[in-house]
């Protein structure tokens, strides 16, 4: 591979915004691959890989370039030296590259990768919490997993079309896509490329949806004709799911406290042909009671530390605190605790989140359980997704009947 002068300046541009200014990966990204139109997908898809690998491995690159932060410019050139020594993509004669230590830059490699926090580019305390809470052998093998770039998965929209259609459609486009075992409505693409700009996305013939998190509304066991409310809606990949599963049949009322999301979610329903959903903004407590005791299901896809889905976002990583983990254990505790009053009786509830950590996930719905709120429910069974063992992103749900 040749390296080219624009587009390892763009990188580099994108990665003093990300660890710097503390600009989200995806948003810098997203701005980059406007910066010259001149680009075609092989040059845009560089820009993207190289900013989230130099982001993934930040603390690796660094640590092999004895840097720190925040990184100045020249820093960040000479761990983009680094990320291209490891490639063994040869450098060229640029003064950003001059004196680079090639040879010692594979020996410290070879020496980082004996300690897992600096190989697999993780802060102390979050490698330090996962192996406590996973076991060492477990999150040895699931930090490697969450390093590894994810596959493009297509959620196919039965509302409008079948997975054999949306196959044979997208074939003809030069597209080639593979069937999941156990996964119904899921198309992996065989090579990463642009899905969006297809007729069939534009005609809402498919989501882009992880594998795993297809598994969330399908646990929910929906028929159409019931009323369902998913409580954490955002931008409704999961409540599309729902329509679809319920043939637009009954009524699903999506919540969520962010009004933009919502309004993504009605654009999104709309391209998908989803007619039975109903967004609802939560700017009250009266929001929720009023749904008390009305639901045959409810979905609570909780706010979470996301620490399963870091392959999507490796930046979560650098910006997130331990802190932050203990704060959102506490909400999610008070949502199951006040959403779960919504599931009549006879009726059903799921518990998930993207977390890998039992305090998020097992451990919340045992409390639940015990507590006030939740003794009228029971425990039908639960999912615990991990990457390193299905390749998909790190998981977790529970489905809970009510008395």
């Amino acid at each position: 591979m040749r390296l080219h002068k624009n587009l390892c300046f763009a990188t580099v541009d994108g990665l003093l915004l990300i660890f710097n200014e503390g600009h989200y990966a995806d948003k810098v990204v997203q701005q980059l691959l406007k910066r010259d139109k001149r680009w075609g997908s092989r040059d845009r898809g560089f820009v993207a890989e190289t900013t989230y690998d130099i982001v993934r491995w930040k603390r690796l690159y660094a640590e092999i370039a004895e840097v720190k932060e925040p990184f100045n410019r020249d820093e960040i050139w000479r761990m983009f030296a680094v990320w291209a020594t490891l490639k063994g993509i040869s450098l060229p004669d640029w003064k950003y590259f001059e004196n680079t230590p090639t040879r010692k830059i594979k020996g410290r490699f070879d020496e980082f990768s004996k300690i897992r926090k600096i190989k697999e580019s993780f802060p102390d305390w979050m490698d330090e919490l996962a192996a406590k809470a996973l076991g060492e052998d477990v999150w040895t093998k699931e930090a490697a997993a969450l390093n590894e770039q994810a596959d493009v998965i297509l959620r196919v929209n039965t509302l409008k079309t079948t997975k054999e259609k949306l196959k044979s459609d997208l074939f003809d486009l030069d597209i080639e896509t593979e069937e999941l075992a156990k996964y119904p409505n899921a198309l992996k693409l065989a090579e990463r490329g642009n899905v969006f700009t297809t007729e069939a996305f534009q005609n809402g013939h498919f989501e882009v949806q992880d594998a795993s998190s297809q598994l969330v509304a399908e646990y929910l066991q929906v028929e159409p004709g019931m009323r369902v409310v998913d409580t954490c809606a955002g931008a409704g990949g999961k409540t599309l799911h729902l329509a679809s599963l319920m043939e637009n049949k009954g009524q699903i009322i999506a919540l969520d406290i962010y009004d933009n999301k919502l309004k993504e979610l009605k654009r999104r329903a709309k391209r998908a042909g989803a007619h039975n959903i109903e967004p609802r903004h939560i700017d009250s407590t009266k929001v929720i009671k009023k749904l008390y005791d009305k639901a045959d299901r409810v979905l609570i896809d909780a706010p979470c530390s996301g620490l399963g889905v870091l392959r999507r976002n490796p930046d979560a990583k650098w910006k997130m605190q331990p802190e932050f983990i203990e704060k959102i254990k506490k909400t999610q505790a008070e949502i199951l605790s006040s959403y779960s009053r919504m599931v009549k009786s006879g009726g059903k509830l799921v518990y998930a989140t993207c977390s890998i950590l039992p305090s998020e996930n097992q451990d919340q719905v045992t409390k639940f359980l015990a507590s006030e709120s939740g003794k009228e429910f029971s425990l039908v069974k639960d999912n615990k997704i991990l990457s390193h063992q299905t390749g998909y992103d790190g998981f977790y749900m529970a489905l809970l009947e009510r008395k």
